[in-house]
């Protein structure tokens, strides 16, 4: 298994002049960090308007800055939002396509199509639309990457032959990546060939394989990938502390843990409250409706460090500690585990020590 940091650069109230351009920089220096203590691939989110949540919406410059800074790590849009306005198709083919070369090789795209009221309704998205959108331009953007000149004529996009510039180093192209919660998601992205981002906190490991296994079983089976070969790993994303102690570990992680789950569940939750305000039926944002549900029911107050511990679902502690956790995702299927390493407020100091001990006492009992 390979090891990630992820990141939503999320930016704690109060907010000062400098708050914003404080969290990047810190962001950039824990990428540099990641790459001197062995970790595999520095991810981050690309999200709008989450105030506090997430200040990440354009990630690929953050991408640029943190390439120029390294030689190793690989560089993974977390994801990148496909539906239209977010991105033309053209644009995040040669967006890619330049931090390719600049990188040397070192890019993975993952692809997604927004989960929350915020964005979509911001940018004038309908949701019934979003998983077309998503599957479309993944297709376009292969077009433009992987033929010197290209056309085409799609529900939701148009371009006459031209030839899109520059074209990414990796062939026959950067690893592709689909980003789901629901199970029929991780059913669709296997049966388009895609590398899988199973993308659910406080989950136990054990649930995240009943999910990965059904992505298996879809992908195994798919012999008409969107892209150009079946990419077949899985992704998941966790939560992670690190610490000498299990007391500090556990006073580190507490408010940020705890904040996280409960405010992305709810940012979720207001999918489902908007689309029944304008009497649309849910379809493939179900799972949207069973977070509301599960809001509205007082569950998510429930939902403390002690529980998340317990289950399995983050990776907290001592390096010891954190093994054992990292061990049950080996056990699930994991190939690649995205560890959030600033949920919401812990601090720089506290990160920097993360990764230095998952990259010294931690990841290499991965290898």
């Amino acid at each position: 298994m390979r090891f990630a940091l992820f990141y939503e650069i999320p930016v704690p109230r109060p907010w000062g002049p400098d708050s914003e351009r404080v969290a990047y920089h810190n962001t950039i220096e824990q990428a540099v960090a990641g790459e001197r203590f062995g970790w595999d691939a520095f991810w981050t989110v690309e999200h709008h308007f989450l105030e506090e949540y997430s200040h990440c919406s354009n990630p690929e410059v953050l991408y640029g800055a943190i390439a120029a800074k390294t030689e190793r790590i690989r560089l993974g849009y977390g994801v990148r939002l496909m539906p239209k306005p977010y991105n033309h198709p053209v644009r995040t083919a040669e967006s890619v396509a330049v931090l390719d070369l600049i990188s040397n090789g070192r890019v993975d795209l993952g692809t997604g199509r927004s989960s929350t009221r915020a964005e979509l309704e911001g940018f004038g998205i309908d949701p019934h639309e979003t998983r077309q959108m998503w599957q479309e331009a993944i297709e376009h953007v292969v077009g433009c990457w992987t033929n010197e000149e290209y056309e085409f004529q799609g529900e939701y996009w148009q371009m006459p032959k031209r030839r899109v510039q520059p074209k990414p180093i990796q062939q026959p192209h950067p690893p592709l990546w689909g980003a789901t919660s629901s199970e029929d998601g991780h059913r669709q992205i296997g049966d388009l060939g895609l590398g899988l981002c199973s993308f659910a906190v406080g989950v136990a490991p054990e649930e995240v394989k009943k999910k990965i296994d059904i992505y298996r079983k879809a992908v195994q089976s798919c012999t008409k990938p969107v892209g150009k070969y079946v990419h077949d790993e899985a992704a998941t994303f966790t939560m992670t502390v690190c610490a000498p102690s299990r007391d500090e570990a556990w006073a580190t992680a507490r408010e940020s843990f705890e904040w996280y789950p409960v405010h992305g569940a709810r940012l979720i939750a207001s999918v489902a409250q908007w689309m029944t305000e304008n009497n649309q039926d849910l379809g493939n944002y179900a799972y949207a409706g069973d977070m509301k549900n599960v809001d509205d029911q007082g569950m998510l107050s429930l939902l403390s460090l002690e529980y998340l511990a317990e289950t399995g679902a983050c990776v907290l502690g001592t390096p010891d500690e954190c093994v054992e956790m990292c061990q049950k995702y080996v056990e699930a299927g994991v190939d690649l585990l995205l560890c959030l390493v600033n949920p919401y407020n812990v601090s720089h100091e506290s990160v920097l020590q993360t990764i230095e001990l998952m990259g010294t006492e931690v990841i290499p009992k991965f290898r």
